[in-house]
This record gives C-alpha cells, structure tokens and sequence, in this order.
C-alpha cells in the first residue's frame, strides 16, 4: 500500500489547529464564531462542545440556526474576562 494511503498518516489539512489563540486573534474574530472556534478557545474539545450546546450548557450563549451552532464573540470574551480595552487598547499619545 502506498504511504499516501495510510490509514495512519495524518495530511496537514486534517490536523486540528490546538494552539491557544492570541489577543490579537481575539479581536479578528468575527460578532459570531462557530462551535469549534468557541470550544478552541475555551480548550473543549469537540464532543463535549457539541454535548454541551445539545444540553443547552455550553457555557457561553449559543444560537441556533438550524443544524448550525454559533457562538456570540462577545459574551465568549465576556465569559472569559476579556475586556474591550485589552483587545482595543485606548491610543497613546504620541
């Protein structure tokens, strides 16, 4: 079998992306995120993310649009203490 095809050979685009995203990535995000962005930040993994928001516990608000989950941004950053002044600090003076 060709090493292509092996089963056990992870491709780049398969691999899920676990660093912890920066302040600045904080302030990129979008007013919505979905779940696994939300589970990524909050260091959940994907079948408890999915669990949670099934249960309605996912610990920040969750809206529903169909089979799709979305995660409000700012009651994320809220949820973790991030306040707006962190991620868009006052300009200094020059």
């Amino acid at each position: 079998m060709p090493l292509a095809n092996h089963p056990s050979q992870v491709h780049q685009e398969d691999a899920i992306d676990t660093a912890p995203l920066t302040i600045s990535q904080l302030a990129s995000l979008p007013v919505t995120v979905d779940l696994m962005t939300a589970a990524k930040v909050l260091g959940i993994g994907r079948t408890k993310a999915y669990e949670l928001a099934r249960h309605g516990a996912f610990p920040c608000l969750v809206i529903r649009v169909g089979d799709l989950y979305r995660v409000s941004t700012s009651d994320l950053l809220r949820m973790l203490g991030v306040s707006g002044a962190e991620i868009h600090p006052p300009p200094t003076a020059a």
